[in-house]
Parts: structure tokens; sequence; C-alpha cells
């Protein structure tokens, strides 16, 4: 389906006005220090709320004029009619030809009929999903469902790839504290041998129940997995005695009672040995990486219950809603995209760091990886002219404290400019202390501390004062002026989760309204996986295939075929 051509941000007036800007702050000097002393208000105007998340954007490299020239380049973008395009299922996904309706998996019940999109209540056949997910997540749970020997289910091993891996895993990781039914989850995603050897190590076949996450049922990566894992599970179900090798009947029940899949390729899950009955569909309008609250999340709803799950889908859908209804002016998430642009756009820099005061939220740079960097790590549009500035950032992080004590030196005193979203919550769910000390509130004086010291940093004079050697005072002075946003919650509960992933969603989506690319397709994935079943014969066996590759890849398999033991 043809859509309009992007609009050039470069040449519309607001772009202009942003670079004028731009070189305004640069020619007086840009300082936190001076621009929080001059205005009382900073932190009043450029604070927000959001569900119940709080924003504070004052360490930014921003005044409150810059908000405005945001909110003009957004209008002219028309990054309004961009939203009400995607919300309502226009194809927006323009080189697959598709809808782009991942907010319609967290839609209430009672929008039932209100999105029909190419013939489809969208909402209704979520719903439906949803309450046969429910349904098996229950018989689980209550122990009614059991492996092949009668045993409850006790660990969930979830097989998939990229978006079937990890959203599942990120928030399996993020939310273990409501994990409530004894039920524990493994994830297996690559496709080297170590990570099935590792994630099986231990397991009792008899309580592990695999689910295939896999739309079309012929990912490669999953698939050999998946074989891989049925052979696990039968071999180990034969040597326990549990059931016969030799008996086809036993072995293909087996099969059933321990194998679910995630798919709508009945037909190939029929193949495998599943019972299509226990496969749960998804729709082309759901991009792998805007999954997590899709069928995908079958084993977030097995371990930590439909009630949560619903609970998670909740926060994703106050999001959806502030996004869609909230004015630009105040509206933090269409900003927050803004902000970025003007980073990477005006100031150059080339990543972004993601570092979560909270150890549960551990994976959620590499998710934030895979959502950002695939979906707008392009230099095409989505009419197929090439952009006209740079586009996408480098998404990366790790959990503060540790971030602190192995790659802050960089952020803090390095040449690049690196802004930074700091993200913590008032409330853990494991509070403790050390002594008369409150551990969780040692840990948040160093989420207050890092902001700080980045933004306002420290002076020659200062280090002097405080009776440093001359020759190592330079080493000592902190420029500032690293700007930083805190993201500061109540608690990590599911209903936060939710709200932090739809956040992160729609500002990737507004940078890439304001670079004109479709977001939602990933041909860059695709000529590695190609040439991967083009070389793999070449490995091991077909000198032909060998002959036809480059010299630098002839050498690599030379080598390897040299030097392999087993």
């Amino acid at each position: 389906m043809a859509i309009n051509p992007p609009i050039d941000a470069t040449q519309t007036p607001a772009w202009v006005a942003l670079q004028k800007h731009y070189d305004e702050l640069q020619a007086e000097g840009i300082s936190l220090k001076k621009w929080f002393a001059e205005d009382s208000d900073r932190v009043k105007n450029l604070s927000f709320d959001a569900g119940d998340l709080h924003f504070d954007l004052s360490k930014n490299l921003i005044k409150p004029e810059t908000l405005q020239l945001f909110v003009h380049l957004a209008r002219e973008v028309k990054l309004d009619e961009r939203i009400k395009a995607m919300y309502t299922g226009v194809h927006i996904n323009n080189t697959e030809d598709r809808a782009v309706l991942h907010t319609a998996l967290r839609r209430p019940v009672e929008d039932e009929g209100k999105y029909i999109v190419d013939g489809q209540d969208t909402v209704k056949d979520v719903r439906e999903v949803l309450d046969k997910i429910y349904a098996f997540a229950d018989e689980v749970r209550s122990g009614k469902w059991t492996g092949v020997t009668g045993r409850k289910i006790e660990t969930v091993v979830n097989i998939g790839i990229g978006g079937s891996d990890l959203g599942p895993v990120m928030a399996y990781e993020a939310l273990k504290p409501y994990a409530d039914a004894g039920i524990s989850a493994r994830y297996i995603s690559n496709i080297d041998p170590n990570d099935l050897a590792e994630k099986t190590k231990g397991l009792d076949p008899e309580t592990t129940l695999f689910i295939i996450v896999s739309k079309t049922f012929t990912t490669l990566e999953t698939l050999t997995n998946a074989r891989e894992a049925r052979t696990w599970l039968l071999e180990e179900l034969a040597a326990n005695g549990a059931i016969d090798s030799n008996d086809d009947a036993q072995k293909a029940e087996a099969i059933k009672k321990h194998f679910v899949a995630v798919s709508t390729n009945l037909e190939k899950v029929a193949e495998f040995g599943i019972d299509p009955n226990n496969a749960f569909g998804f729709w082309n309008w759901v991009g792998g990486r805007y999954s997590v609250d899709s069928a995908v999340g079958t084993s977030l709803a097995v371990v930590f219950g439909p009630a949560r799950f619903e609970e998670f889908l909740h926060g994703f859908h106050e999001i959806d809603e502030y996004f869609a209804n909230t004015p630009f002016e105040k509206n933090v998430v269409v900003l927050l995209g803004m902000l970025n642009v003007w980073y990477r756009n005006f100031f150059k820099a080339a990543s972004h760091a993601v570092l979560p005061y909270d150890q549960y939220l551990h994976r959620f740079p590499a998710y934030l990886q895979q959502l950002t960097m695939e979906s707008n790590g392009k230099s095409v549009r989505w009419d197929g002219t090439p952009v006209t500035t740079e586009t996408g950032e480098i998404f990366w992080g790790e959990p503060g404290t540790n971030g602190q004590h192995a790659f802050y030196q960089l952020i803090h005193q390095g040449t690049q400019l690196i802004p930074a979203d700091f993200i913590a919550f008032v409330n853990t769910p494991n509070p403790t202390k050390d002594g008369d000390q409150d551990v969780h509130e040692l840990f948040l004086g160093n989420y207050f501390a890092q902001t700080k010291a980045l933004a306002f940093g420290k002076t020659a004079e200062e280090v002097r004062a405080e009776g440093t050697p001359e020759e190592i005072v330079p080493a000592r002075v902190f420029t500032g002026n690293r700007p930083t946003t805190s993201i500061f919650g109540v608690a990590l509960t599911p209903f936060a989760l939710g709200e932090l992933i739809a956040l992160y969603e729609h500002i990737t989506f507004v940078e890439g309204t304001v670079w004109g690319l479709d977001s939602y397709d990933q041909w860059g994935v695709e000529l590695g996986k190609q040439l991967a079943k083009q070389i793999t014969p070449a490995i091991s066996k077909d000198d032909e295939a060998l002959a036809a590759q480059d010299a630098s890849t002839q050498s690599l398999i030379k080598f390897y075929r040299e030097n392999r033991e087993f």
C-alpha cells in the first residue's frame, strides 16, 4: 500500500530554528550550573508525570524554550497524523504492507468492535487468544496440566530468538518477585549448542514444559533448538524409565504433554508433534520486538499468572493512551523522542546509555537494543529515498552500581557526549539494612549522586580546595554538562514494567517519524541469514560450496577444518 512520502525534517522551519537555537547555546556556553541558578522554576518546568512514572528532564542540555521548538518540529513532520495512522491500522509498515498494531494487544475488552482493521476485529481476536492463554496458564499453575508421568510442571523453557526471547526473558527477570506458583522459567535463544546444554542442565524432564515461539514455525535457530530439546526430553524420559524409547505412542504422548507452541502455522506445529489445540497465535501486524505482550509472553502468564499479566497489559495501555491524547507541549513521550533527535542530530551523539538502578532490570538495556536499533538502524526512508541526517543511536547499559565501576569513567570524563537515562524505583521488594543504614537508600544515593555529578561536575578550584596536588588537578576535574534524564517509579510492578516498555516503544516511533523511517521492518537482518545457509555446507564437506566463497571466508573455513577435534 502506498503511503505519503516522509517530510524531510531538515527542510522544515522548525529544524532551521533548532539549528539556530543550538548555535546560540554553543555561542553563549552551555552551563547547567548557570541555568539552574538563573531559573528557579527550571525543575518544575522540565518535570513531567505519565502514569505512575515521574520524569525529570532538567539535567538535559535544553532550556524550556527548546521544548517549544521540539513541539514545532513534531507538528511540522505531522507526528499527530502518524500516531493516528498507527493506532487505527493504516499500513505504515510500508515495505511489508502491514498495519502496526501492537497497541491493540493491550486494549481492554471494552474496545471490542471499535478497531476493525482489514476486516478483523483486532481487540476481539486479541482477547480470544488471551483467554486461551490464561486458561492454559491456570491449568499449568494449578497442576491440572501435568507432564507425561502425572507430575506438576516446575520449569517452563521458552525457545525463541530476537523478539521471541529478549522481551520474555527481560520481563521474567524484572518481575521475579511476583512468581507465586512454584514455577520458574529458562530461555533458550542462541543456536550455539552451549545455550541449550546449559539451560537444560539439572532439569527434571518429567516437570519441564517447553514453549516453542515462532510465528511461522520455520525460524532456523528456534526450530533447531526445538528439535534438540525434543531429543533431550525423550532421551531423558527414557533414561528415567518414564517412557519406553521403542514405543512411538509413548513418545508422541510425551511430546504433547511437554511441548506447546506460539505460532500460527498449525500444520508445522502438528508435524513437530505438538497438539495444534496447544498453539497460541498472533498476527502479522505484531512485530517481533513489539510482541512481549502478545502470545509471545505465554511463559510470563504461566509463571506470574493471568491477573499479573493483565496488570502488565494495563501498564502498556496507560502509556498508549497518554501518548495519543496528551498535547505535545506536555507529552513527555514525545519530548523524550525529540530530545534523542536533538542529541543525535545536533550534538552528534552516537550512543545512548540506559542505566537502571534496579537489578531486576538487568536485561532491560539488551531488550532496548533490539527495540531501538532494529527499528531505527536504517539509512533509507519509508519511501526508499536516502535519509537526510544521522539516524539511530547505539543503545547500551548495565544496572547501577555495577556500571559505575565499569564504564561511567567514559561518561563522566571521556571525549564523547553520551546522553543517559537513569531509571529507579522508590520501593524495593527486598528491603534490608546494614546496621542502621537502609541499603535501598544507600543504593538510591548513588542514583541521585550520579546525575548530579554528571550535570554539575567539579571545577579545578574545587579540586584544589581539597588539597589536591597541582599536578593531578586536571585529572580530577569534571566538566559537567553531561546530559541525563531521571525516570523514577513507585515500584517495579507488572504495571510499571508495561509502562516502561511502551514508553520506549513510542519514543522509538517519534524518532522514526522525524527521520522518515519505517521503524517496523528489519531487512537488515536478512542478508547474513541467507548467506549462512549458503556457507554452512562448505564448512565440513562441500568443496564446491567452499570454492564459491571469498578468499577470507575460505581461509577461515580451512582453519576450522584443520583444527576441529569432535
